[in-house]
């Protein structure tokens, strides 16, 4: 069985042409060239939640400021500190 599906998409002429122009000056096939815009675009995604994740959180903990973080940090490890012992 291949670790790989086939599918079947639809470029626009202009897009195919540069697909076409970025494999040939890089030494790649289409496919490859594609399957990194593919990945790119699917880790940004990610990004962008971690980001929107990270702002939601921080507004909700009232942190405006890196000097914030961090005394929420020293505050939090200074519990565990005193747990600890």
């Amino acid at each position: 069985m291949r670790a790989t599906k086939l599918i079947t998409i639809s470029l626009s002429a202009e897009l195919l042409d540069e697909t076409r122009r970025v494999a040939l000056q890089e030494a790649r096939s289409r496919s490859d060239v594609i399957l990194e815009a593919l990945r790119q675009y699917l880790a940004s995604r990610r990004w962008q939640r971690l980001r929107r994740w990270g702002a939601e959180t921080a507004d909700r903990l009232g942190l405006k400021s890196e000097e914030d973080l961090q005394r929420l940090l020293d505050k939090v490890r200074a519990g565990r500190r005193r747990a600890a012992r």
